[in-house]
């Protein structure tokens, strides 16, 4: 780095941020292959015996794949638990919505796949920005997640013999995804339900339904509880216990427009981090290149298409501009460019999704983009433009090559899902999609153990950071749920319970409990009595429009300045005029949605702080100011091999930035290329 720009960061970082000590996984054994390391860790962590198990308990926040399956583990292991979610049932968990598959290194095709090469291709994927030792784990156990999910008769795909079958996802050369035609992740929480229903009716699991956590009791640093708010009844309630898991998924709402659910929120990993919790690489967001396009300025969310169509489907643009107002059958095969097999021939259309979502972007700035055209509004200067934002996946060459009975049955619901949306017949034109905020692989601060900075407080999941860098492969979301609840949690969090019973219980008159529960209230209060004039929901599209416009596909310097200072005076709207209708004691969704953003707004701020921090482009983080001469991501590896972790200072005061060095010894850092 040059004197010059070393004193630009340093000017930035006074007005931005502080930097404090850095910081390490401590519970990784050092010093050993990486084959051998969690091997050792689960020897080496104490153990709790079956008969102290019962007088110990654990809340868990979340019942999809990491919470859900988490919850029935314990149950089963003899522990009380206490598991909570703001969904009408489990089942309802957004874990449900995952549709491609699920990835485990089985070697079933002999297409010489390995849990080394899984290792390998996720961190290659991340743009070696993960923690090796969590992802060498990852992959060590994926083989027996698909073994656990079998015995529980969820339906993966066969082939005609019976066995299990397998496609591609992208960035690999193999055939490790395992799926359930398009319903994978809700044939999995099936799955991890049945299990957790079990424990519920064995009297292990205690289920909260319709209950929203929304504060974190701590006593003297650690966690011993949450505060809940019945989203029926408006009952604010403290519990407390031995040991906490968030397991709340990803924060892509920030975005507003996102693939996600509409109720999925960070509130509970930003409670828990303004605490103490470390919130780590909160800038690392996911853009998935397979999503029905938007068609207007009145959604409210946007729908997914599975990336296994990836391995079917061909995506293309016309050549030329003027044929983009051309039905798309009439466009001759020497007038499409394909371009992904065109730039990138080793993997074609199953590059990473981070290149495949920039490169769609780059084709329809060009002027190619297909589809309606919509409205954009430049956010600095106010001028309109209408852009078509639209490439096609076209399955004509699947079909012609396999029969359309073939397709309908490894793709039908997904073919059925867009025509319902669309109007529109895939199998007779092609699909249109374009890239959307998708999944977060940033998230709370966890060791290896999965425990936070905060002593007894475990994150699992999406909702902590650990397992994908800056970009994660498909089907590998549904892994890391299910590795995190059935095998790595119920095998790390035995260290921490192992000396539960000598740590002094408390009650609900504690001071912390106590002090926590006001907090919630007052908080409530607050957003109740402001009676603005701006509905939540106008602040939070308001707030959305700026994450994209700089905080999104891509980002530069004097952009996220703007962005941090339009949110800190959106901030302000936000908590002097904002309408929130209602009382508390109520069904009262605008009271949700109102807390929701409040911690959307604070997160959408660090989000771009860590983005104007990390001064190069990695994944899905693409930095104008740092790229290659053909215009792919370029990292700099001497300056950010780390993961920032961010603590919260207190409200008004700077974020502290510690860094984690990423130091890799299995693996060799290499810039990524996929051509």
């Amino acid at each position: 780095m040059s004197e010059n720009l070393m004193d630009h960061q340093a000017q930035l970082a006074a007005d931005y941020w502080t930097v404090g000590n850095e910081i390490e996984d401590q519970k990784a054994p050092k010093d050993l292959p990486i084959d051998k390391i969690w091997s050792e860790r689960k020897f080496t962590a104490k153990l709790v015996n079956p008969a102290n198990r019962r007088k110990m308990k654990v809340i868990i926040v979340g019942t999809g794949l990491a919470g859900g399956a988490a919850a029935a583990t314990l149950g089963e292991a003899g522990y009380h638990v206490e598991n909570f979610c703001y969904q009408d049932s489990p089942r309802r968990a957004h874990s449900i919505a995952a549709q491609g598959g699920i990835n485990a290194a089985k070697n079933y095709r002999n297409d010489n796949d390995s849990v080394y090469r899984l290792f390998y291709d996720t961190v290659k994927g991340g743009d070696y920005r993960a923690r090796e030792t969590n992802v060498y784990r990852l992959a060590e156990v994926s083989a027996n997640i698909i073994d656990q999910c079998v015995a529980q008769g969820v339906p993966f795909a066969r082939e005609y013999g019976g066995l299990l079958d397998t496609r591609s996802f992208g960035g690999v050369q193999v055939q490790r995804t395992f799926y359930a035609r398009g319903q994978t992740g809700q044939q999995l929480l099936i799955g991890a339900y049945q299990a957790l229903e079990r424990q519920v009716a064995a009297g292990t699991v205690q289920m909260h339904t319709r209950h929203e956590m929304i504060e974190l009791i701590t006593v003297d640093g650690v966690a011993k509880g949450i505060v809940t708010r019945d989203m029926v009844t408006g009952k604010i309630e403290a519990w407390t216990a031995d040991a906490v898991v968030l397991a709340t998924g990803g924060y892509g709402n920030v975005f507003f427009l996102s693939t996600n659910a509409m109720g999925c929120n960070v509130t509970a990993g930003w409670r828990a981090h303004r605490k103490g919790a470390y919130f780590a690489n909160p800038c690392y967001t996911q853009i998935h290149p397979t999503c029905i396009p938007v068609h207007g300025e009145t959604q409210s969310k946007l729908t997914l298409m599975s990336e296994s169509l990836r391995n079917d489907g061909r995506i293309w643009v016309p050549k030329r501009a003027e044929d983009c107002d051309k039905d798309p059958r009439q466009i001759p095969e020497e007038d499409r460019d394909y371009y992904l097999e065109r730039i990138y021939p080793a993997f074609g259309n199953l590059v990473p999704r981070d290149i495949a979502s920039r490169q769609a972007k780059n084709m329809c700035d060009e002027g190619r983009g297909v589809g309606t055209a919509v409205r954009e509004v430049d956010p600095d200067t106010g001028a309109e433009r209408m852009v078509r934002r639209g490439v096609y996946l076209d399955f004509s060459d699947a079909i012609n090559r396999m029969g359309q009975k073939t397709v309908e049955a490894k793709y039908g619901n997904l073919f059925d899902m867009y025509k319902q949306i669309t109007a529109e017949n895939p199998y007779e034109t092609p699909m249109r999609i374009y890239p959307a905020v998708h999944y977060t692989m940033g998230g709370v601060w966890v060791d290896y153990d999965l425990m936070t900075s905060i002593e007894g407080l475990y994150c699992t999941g999406e909702a902590n950071f650990s397992d994908h860098g800056a970009n994660r492969l498909g089907a590998s979301a549904l892994m890391q749920g299910l590795s995190d609840g059935y095998f790595v949690l119920p095998n790390t969090i035995n260290d921490y319970l192992a000396d539960a019973l000598k740590r002094e219980p408390i009650g609900q008159d504690h001071p912390e409990v106590v002090a926590a529960v006001k907090e919630a209230t007052d908080r409530i209060n607050t957003m109740l009595s402001i009676n603005g004039s701006r509905t939540v929901d106008s602040i939070h599209k308001e707030l959305g429009l700026i994450m994209w416009e700089y905080c999104g596909m891509d980002r530069r310097e004097e952009g996220l300045k703007t962005a941090i200072a339009k949110i800190r005076e959106l901030k302000k709207v936000f908590w002097s005029d904002v309408k929130v209708t209602g009382v508390n004691e109520d069904f009262n969704q605008t009271l949700e949605r109102a807390g929701r953003l409040a911690d959307f707004l604070e997160l959408g701020e660090l989000m771009c702080i860590d983005a104007l921090h990390r001064r190069e482009s990695c994944g899905g983080h693409f930095r104008g100011e740092s790229q290659t001469e053909e215009g792919e991501a370029l990292r700099h590896d001497d300056q950010y091999a780390y993961v920032a972790a961010w603590e919260f200072a207190g409200d008004g005061n700077k974020p502290v930035l510690h860094k984690e060095p990423l130091v890799y010894k299995a693996i060799e850092l290499k810039q990524r290329s996929y051509k």
